[in-house]
């Protein structure tokens, strides 16, 4: 599964357009956030790429849980979204 890692900078709309990429591909992708302004940059990302693909008959569902991360020898928690693409009838 593809890991996507989201920062306080990130712009929306292109996390939106990679994750939308993804579940089109692949089906599924792993969002990955450190912090408050990375989780609401996700979390709006999120949204976005479900008016993306909905045109198309896809919509999104994700599952968030905290993971614990090691970044420079430092444990940090991140949040991480499990996201799956599901068909629409």
């Amino acid at each position: 599964m593809e890991t996507l890692k989201v920062s306080g900078k990130s712009r929306p709309n292109a996390v939106a357009g990679a994750i939308a990429a993804l579940l089109r591909t692949a089906g599924e992708v792993e969002v990955q956030a450190i912090g408050p302004e990375a989780v609401n940059q996700a979390v709006k990302a999120l949204a976005i790429a479900r008016g993306y693909i909905i045109p198309e008959n896809l919509d999104l569902q994700t599952q968030p849980a905290f993971v614990k991360l090691d970044i420079a020898g430092e444990e940090r928690t991140a949040v991480k979204f499990a996201v799956r693409g599901i068909k629409l009838a």
